[in-house]
């Protein structure tokens, strides 16, 4: 019983002193994140100009293919069909992007129990009630002294 009651006054202790480490690391965890994410994206877009310029550097048609596209004019070939994309299916598309965007956000998250500890109120009595644990610890199971 003395393990328990300690370890558990211990540990909330810990937590009620350690709080605003805790909502520090959970913040610097989820910034990382993004920063990763940033990271990644900047490294694909840098593959594809490459990729751009190589085909630039071998074709030069690639320009007159490539400049409808990025300038938004109409392309020159009569016998070739370019698609137009739709309001709706950008919509779409939009929307299942921020979804995907809105589950990554919840996963580099505060949990709640920090933000719950966190608050002063609860952080005084999480560590009233830490202490409180710790002592009934060593005075109700702490070594019996023989009095004989």
């Amino acid at each position: 019983m003395f393990v328990v009651f300690f370890c558990v006054g211990a540990s909330t202790l810990s937590v009620s002193i350690l709080c605003e480490d805790l909502l520090a690391y959970y913040n610097n965890k989820r910034l990382l994140r993004q920063e990763e994410e940033s990271f990644r994206q900047l490294e694909s877009l840098s593959a594809d100009y490459d990729v751009v310029l190589e085909q630039l550097e071998g074709d030069p048609n690639v320009i007159k293919r490539i400049a409808p596209a990025v300038l938004g004019t109409e392309p020159e070939g009569e016998e070739t069909v370019y698609p137009k994309v739709r309001a709706e299916q950008l919509a779409a598309a939009r929307e299942a992007l921020e979804e995907d965007l809105g589950e990554e956000a919840d996963e580099g998250a505060v949990p709640i129990w920090v933000k719950r500890c966190c608050r002063p109120a609860r952080r005084i009595i999480l560590f009233a009630a830490g202490g409180f644990l710790v002592l009934v610890s060593f005075i109700c199971f702490g070594p019996v002294s023989d009095k004989g």
